[in-house]
Order: C-alpha cells, then sequence, then structure tokens
C-alpha cells in the first residue's frame, strides 16, 4: 500500500485547506506565465519566431551576396580577361534562367543559339577589332531567321524570345566589360567598381529604406515589396556613390556629370529590377533560379545591373570619360 493513500476510504480535505489562497493563486499565475511563454504564438508562430526568420534570411542573403561580391571583386581587378570571363558566365547563367521561364509560359525558343550568343557577346566586347558586337548581333539574328524557315512547328514568338535573350542578358551585360576595357589598370577596375558598386549600394539602401520606412507601395501589381521610399532610398545611394567618384579625381568626371550618372542609373535600374518582376509574374515564379540563396536566380541579382550598367556605359561614353 502506498504511504500518501489513506487508510480510511475517505480523501482528507485537510491538505487543500493548508495551502494559502495566495499561494495557490501565485502558483497559478507562475503556471499561466510559463505556458504562455512556452506556447503563446502568433500567426507567424511563436512570438519572436517571426524576428529569428527575417534574421536568418538576412544573414543568408548578405553571406550570398558577400561571396558574389568578392568573387566580382577578383575578377575586376586581375584585369580585362578575368572580367570577361566572370560576364561570360554570369551572361550564360542569366540566358539559362530566362530561357527556363519562357519555357514555363509555352514558348519554345531555340536554346542552343541563345545561349551561343550570350557567350559571345561579352567575347566580342575584348576583341581587337571594331564592330564584333555587332557581327554577333548581325549573326544572331540571320541564325534565329534561318532556323525559323527550316523549322515548321517555330512561331515568331519563339524566334523573338531567342533572339531577345541574348541581347536582354549578354549585351547589356557586356557593357560591363567595355567599361573594364576602356582602362586595363586597376584604376579601369576601380571605375568598373563605381559602375557595378553603384547598383549594389542602390539595391541595398533600398532594401533596407523600404523594409523600415517603407509605406507607398511603388509598384504593387509588379512588384508588392518595393515601395516609394525604398526608391528613393536606392536612388539617393546611388548618386552618392558617383559623387565620392568625382570626389577621388581619378577621372574626368565633373560634379554634374557624377549626379547625372548616378540619377540616371539609380532610375533605370529599377525599371529592369521591374522589367524582370514582370516577367516573373507573367509567368507565375518568385524567383528565376535558386543559384543564390536569399537572392534566387542569378538574374534576380542582375536584372538591375543589366540595364544600370548599360545606362552608366553610354554616359561615360558620350561623357568622353571612356
Amino acid at each position: 500500500m502506498s504511504e500518501d493513500r489513506p487508510m480510511s476510504g475517505k480523501e482528507p480535505k485537510v491538505a487543500e485547506k493548508r495551502i494559502p489562497a495566495g499561494l495557490k493563486r501565485g502558483m497559478a499565475s507562475l503556471g499561466t506565465k510559463n505556458d504562455s511563454k512556452a506556447e503563446r504564438s502568433t500567426p507567424e508562430g511563436p512570438r519572436g519566431q517571426g524576428a529569428r526568420g527575417w534574421t536568418e534570411k538576412l544573414l543568408t542573403r548578405t553571406t550570398s551576396g558577400a561571396v558574389y561580391t568578392i568573387v566580382i571583386l577578383a575578377c575586376l581587378f586581375a584585369g580585362v580577361m578575368p572580367t570577361c570571363a566572370i560576364v561570360t558566365a554570369m551572361a550564360w547563367l542569366c540566358c539559362s534562367e530566362f530561357f527556363r521561364m519562357v519555357r514555363m509560359s509555352g514558348r519554345m525558343p531555340n536554346d542552343i543559339l541563345g545561349l551561343a550568343a550570350a557567350i559571345a557577346f561579352p567575347v566580342a566586347a575584348v576583341m581587337p577589332f571594331a564592330g564584333a558586337m555587332r557581327l554577333v548581333l548581325v549573326l544572331l539574328l540571320i541564325c534565329c531567321a534561318i532556323w525559323y524557315v527550316a523549322t515548321p512547328r517555330s512561331n515568331i514568338a519563339d524566334v523573338a524570345l531567342t533572339a531577345f535573350a541574348p541581347i536582354y542578358t549578354s549585351l547589356l551585360f557586356s557593357c560591363i566589360v567595355l567599361i573594364r576595357r576602356s582602362d586595363p589598370t586597376w584604376i579601369g577596375g576601380l571605375l568598373t567598381l563605381a559602375a557595378m558598386g553603384c547598383i549594389w549600394v542602390s539595391d541595398a539602401t533600398a532594401y533596407f529604406v523600404g523594409t523600415k520606412f517603407g509605406r507607398h507601395k511603388l509598384a504593387p501589381k509588379i512588384s508588392p515589396n518595393k515601395s516609394v521610399e525604398g526608391f528613393w532610398g536606392g536612388l539617393v545611394g546611388c548618386v552618392a556613390v558617383w559623387v565620392l567618384v568625382w570626389a577621388l579625381g581619378l577621372w574626368n568626371i565633373s560634379l554634374p556629370l557624377a549626379v547625372l550618372i548616378g540619377a540616371c542609373s539609380g532610375v533605370i535600374s529599377v525599371v529592369g529590377d521591374l522589367f524582370e518582376s514582370r516577367i516573373k509574374r507573367g509567368v507565375g515564379v518568385k524567383d528565376s533560379g535558386d543559384i543564390m540563396p536569399g537572392h534566387g536566380g542569378l538574374l534576380d541579382r542582375s536584372d538591375s545591373m543589366l540595364f544600370g550598367g548599360m545606362v552608366i556605359y553610354v554616359i561615360l561614353h558620350l561623357g568622353g570619360v571612356i
């Protein structure tokens, strides 16, 4: 027989009476607090899980972005050919992600022609003879026309996408190679870093300003997470980079030209971002790929760079800097 079981059949009520009422209330309150800490939840899960998730996402995004940046920096300052090599690889990956998305919408582009052109454009940018990139463009169009004539199943939309994909992902990316080629020394690497870095700074400041202060949607039907406040934050960051470039005095860049480059590239880079977002929304995908944790695909990471780098190259060229 257990020691704590009473001898008689009646259960004593003394034990319960010996516990003061105040102590009972305190124990009940303590139990409630412990339970609330363990089980209290929000629509996203236990309290604090949303904050932890955001922190982990930010850490993943920052880590993959840092690796990406280090590889780019190493190639930029190693010389023109390493820059060409990394841009070629990135252009090829971006083009393949673009083709993957359009195939999800039922289109059937010619991947072989498009990906070959994606490799050829950056390589042509370092060729010693003028007009190499224009030659690649002409050959691409001719090959697309021959393919269209020789393939009854293809339609004009497939031909258009086959030609557009390398132009969008590779020809525009080749502007980074052209900027780097303008000066083979480390100064050219620094100028190319400014061209790419201003887009990175713009993306980063837009992300943090939008996360902290974003209230007004910039394009809710295309990219619901982008805000007007984030747009202005990114624009200020982009202009600040080019004002710093002007302050260094290493190139023939006036302050008005620096502000013009920063403002134009900041605005057009957002257009490039929204352009790619519209493509993804049209085919029903969140990311173009998954090669970069926290960012999605490489095209997701480079969409701003494609248009922004092109604008920077054009203004630098027309302004007599390169």
